[in-house]
């Protein structure tokens, strides 16, 4: 990295918005997946005109820009794989306006997801998004990797809870894209950036939509003794009509690693179970949750429980979003993957993804959106062993083109990043990738945004010049 460029951005943001030592740097070439990849710079701004500025600076200099959130990612989309400007908005972290009788929300990249709902909830509103990792992961993020969590399944993801966007673009000019109340007209600009994982902009404000909170809410446990039981159950609650607000599936072992760990009231002896949310007006609800309940009792569900009261249900969604930490007793580390299959494949997924375990000497724990085929295996392994991080990388990948072979998709809420960028081309032709390519390059034309993730970069199908910005592509470490 050029000293005369760390100067300027010193100069521009001040000395405590811009690291540049080793021991600082090592702190941002991780995020949640086991991706690795180091910037030469971390600058934190502190409003639009601030990214502007970096982006004018970085251009000048010819270095590539990352932006990054919470570092919360699990496939890698916020690690700096070329080297270059990390751009952290931390510090743009502000609730700009609440229209509470619009139901919108205006904020800055950096606010917290679950900061949007405790800021509204008051007035009985909350903001639809939940992924797992909500009490840290930030708008931002969620944005550029188009988020989901458990109630997408409702609700839908993060893309259909954004109505504008701010953005500055790789020339550094300030738009506008999408209006306040989200109709749109001519091309929708905002569906076309939310998931671009910052290959196209820099967000630096969002317009969102705020829903309002349903009259009756009534969560269920259903615990099964075989896994098939509960997948049946999955398939029969759709093909019934009934779309439930979340349809959440453990599998047994993982489960009770979890009541170990957190003693929500989950059985220790179960092979699997479903935790299932209705909510709408109090007549609705109360009728899709009896027939849920009839409808796991006819596929053997040895028992049904109804949370008594919001206590009772914080409790089991406590259980749900803590897995990972619950998991984080028993290895050094994990692997959370993120592939989606078609529902009437659950059975034969689960199986399968057992089998590539136990051969490649892994247990691999499963928790994941039954209801809408969204898979999370979770690998435990040590990365310190070279080897068997090795194995944990060739099984994942084995799991991923599993999923897309039974007619699914590499990744669900997750994103692409630089985990599954050389897996596109399972899913995408040449043809797709012409025209994916065409624009991105109208957009980022010289790949200065967030080079070498989405597309693959290696030789062959589909592949996208990283761009004069880029230095040679970090492996995984």
């Amino acid at each position: 990295m050029d000293p005369a460029l760390i100067h300027e951005l010193k100069a521009l943001l001040g000395p405590a918005n811009v690291l540049s030592t080793r021991e600082d740097l090592m702190l941002y070439e991780f995020d949640g997946s086991v991706e690795k990849g180091r910037p030469d710079v971390v600058v934190f701004p502190h409003t639009t005109e601030d990214v502007a500025r970096i982006v004018k600076l970085a251009n000048r200099f010819a270095v590539p820009i990352v932006g990054r959130g919470a570092g919360t990612g699990l496939s890698g989309g916020a690690l700096a794989r070329g080297g270059g400007v990390m751009l952290v908005f931390a510090r743009m972290n502000r609730i700009l306006e609440l229209d509470l009788e619009n139901c919108r929300a205006v904020v800055q990249p950096g606010v917290v997801n679950l900061e949007i709902t405790r800021a509204v909830e008051h007035a009985g509103l909350y903001f639809a998004p939940d992924p797992s990792s909500q009490k840290s992961c930030t708008i931002g993020g969620n944005v550029a990797e188009n988020s989901g969590g458990p109630h997408t399944l409702a609700s839908g993801l993060t893309t259909n809870h954004v109505t504008a966007l701010e953005l500055v673009l790789p020339d550094a000019e300030i738009v506008r894209v999408g209006n306040r109340h989200g109709d749109s007209t001519g091309y929708d600009l905002c569906g076309l950036l939310v998931g671009s994982e910052g290959t196209l902009a820099l967000v630096t404000e969002i317009t969102v939509k705020l829903t309002r909170k349903a009259e009756l809410v009534k969560t269920l446990l259903a615990v099964f003794d075989a896994v098939g039981d509960a997948s049946r159950t999955v398939a029969e609650i759709t093909a019934r009509g009934i779309t439930p607000a979340a349809c959440e599936m453990l599998d047994g072992w993982t489960l009770a690693v979890i009541e170990n760990y957190l003693r929500a009231g989950f059985p220790r002896d179960s092979a699997a179970v479903l935790l299932l949310e209705v909510e709408g007006l109090r007549e609705a609800a109360e009728s899709q949750a009896a027939a849920i309940d009839e409808i796991c009792r006819a596929n053997h569900a040895r028992e049904v429980r109804t949370a008594r009261d919001a206590q009772d249900r914080d409790l089991l969604w406590k259980g749900r979003k803590n897995a990972l930490g619950a998991m984080g007793r028993l290895a050094p580390s994990n692997y959370v993957l993120d592939g989606v299959i078609p529902r009437s494949k659950l059975p034969e997924a689960l199986e399968r993804i057992h089998e590539i375990g136990t051969s490649a000497g892994f247990r691999i724990g499963n928790i994941f959106h039954a209801g809408d085929g969204n898979l999370h295996p979770i690998i435990l392994f040590d990365p310190r062993d070279k080897e068997q991080f090795a194995r944990a990388i060739a099984t994942a990948e084995q799991i991923i083109r599993m999923c897309v072979s039974l007619g699914g998709s590499l990744t669900g809420e997750h994103g692409v990043g630089m985990e599954k960028n050389e897996l596109m081309t399972l899913l995408f032709s040449d043809a797709d990738f012409d025209l994916m390519r065409r624009i991105h390059d109208a957009f980022n034309p010289d790949s200065s945004l967030n080079p070498g993730k989405i597309f693959p970069v290696s030789k062959g199908c589909g592949e996208i010049r990283v761009g004069r910005h880029s230095k040679t592509a970090e492996t995984r470490a």
